[in-house]
């Protein structure tokens, strides 16, 4: 498994990382079983980077990494590199109540996803969103106390702009930024990306095969569950869904050409784009997994970037990526 930088300031980590989100929450049922050993397999392959958020379905998905970790080889779970997002308020429901970044609640998110996790220390520790009434610079400050203490290693941020960054960066070393970024959300080109290569800052890319839309695996007849987070997103609606299941149809003619699959010419474009970008891969099961690490054997050479730049241009994607109220939530 190639590594890659995360950052100036961060750690070594492996070329994909893997996106534990979908094992718990937001993508309908999900198997524990398979879950975990879909988690053993990537360590085995060489993944260190896991990611998880404090409130996919109110811990459990750090209880599930948790178990999966204590259940490896003393090896492979020392290689693993946990990257935790906080600051989501959560309700008995399941609804959302905003985001938390004031310092005290900093710390107590902190240590309950130690607790959960059942480890020392966090690898990356970032809030999920901007909290809109607290500065990034306390918000930072408070994780900056929690590495003086060995309670966390890294600094990330999460879906904020150029202007945060740089307070965010003025205040304490930032490893990296989570934000989405995939051939059909390219958004972070204009300002973001230059921002963050400018500080030094990486990239850790989620949505690399945007919830399965561009995956290769998705078809307009496929009926989502009352608890599936693409039922209630506008790329997955009606005429939407319909333009762009086209540009996926575009992108296997030139993965076919490859001998490759959608998924991993979706997820060599993202690799291609720089060292400094580290793509999440958000598989569930162990055959997707192995699927997309299939993707660092994809090399993409100029014709074929040019050919996926004509198939799928920037902005050809029909709907936002997030409902309106949670691209309220989103800087830019």
């Amino acid at each position: 498994m190639r590594t890659r930088p995360l950052g100036t300031t961060g750690p070594q980590v492996s070329a994909l990382g893997l996106g534990c989100m979908g094992m718990s929450a937001l993508y309908g049922e999900a198997d524990r079983a398979e879950s975990i050993a879909t988690l053993h397999a990537a360590l085995e392959a060489g993944v260190t980077l896991l990611d998880t958020g404090d409130f996919y379905a109110m811990g459990h998905n750090e209880l599930l990494i948790g178990e999966a970790l204590r259940a490896a080889p003393a090896a492979r779970r020392e290689q693993a590199l946990v990257s935790v997002k906080f600051g989501a308020l959560r309700d008995p429901d399941g609804g959302w109540s905003g985001y938390d970044g004031r310092p005290a609640a900093v710390k107590n998110f902190a240590a309950y996803s130690l607790q959960r996790l059942g480890v020392d220390h966090i690898d990356v520790y970032r809030i999920a969103r901007l909290d809109p009434d607290v500065p990034i610079e306390e918000t930072v400050g408070a994780i900056a106390e929690l590495v003086e203490k060995g309670h966390v290693r890294h600094i990330g941020l999460s879906e904020v702009g150029a202007e945060t960054i740089r307070r965010a960066a003025a205040t304490a070393p930032i490893s990296d930024l989570q934000i989405e970024y995939s051939l059909i959300s390219r958004g972070i080109e204009d300002e973001i990306l230059p921002t963050t290569r400018e500080l030094g800052i990486g990239i850790t890319a989620y949505g690399v095969l945007s919830r399965g839309l561009i995956s290769g695996h998705f078809t307009a007849d496929r009926q989502l569950g009352a608890g599936d987070f693409r039922s209630l997103s506008p790329r997955f609606q009606g005429e939407n869904l319909r333009h762009n299941l086209d540009l996926v149809e575009a992108l296997r003619k030139i993965a076919e050409q490859k001998g490759a699959s959608v998924a991993q010419t979706a997820i060599a474009w993202v690799l291609s784009r720089g060292e400094d970008i580290v793509p999440l891969v958000g598989a569930r099961r162990r055959d997707r997994l192995t699927e997309a690490l299939g993707a660092l054997d994809v090399t993409l050479d100029a014709a074929d970037l040019t050919a996926i730049e004509e198939a799928v241009p920037a902005g050809a994607a029909a709907g936002e990526r997030y409902p309106a109220a949670q691209m309220a939530h989103l800087e830019s």
